[in-house]
């Protein structure tokens, strides 16, 4: 049973994550061999204050 987990800031619409489950999975499916209901995605929101690269919170970032 393959887990994908996609770590993102928050903002993408319910639309937008419900297309990409879709897109995830069928590549799951076509490249490991498996089912679509055999296959989990888990969306994990992660507030920019919580998320740093290159040693700076992506909340300090100008947008």
């Amino acid at each position: 049973m393959p887990i994908v987990r996609v770590e993102m800031w928050p903002g993408r619409t319910e639309a937008q994550k419900r297309e990409m489950a879709r897109a995830i999975t069928d590549v799951v499916c076509n490249v490991a061999h498996t089912t679509p209901d055999a296959t989990i995605v888990i969306f994990q929101e992660i507030a920019k204050e919580d998320w740093a690269q290159a040693g700076r919170l992506a909340s300090e970032e100008e947008v």
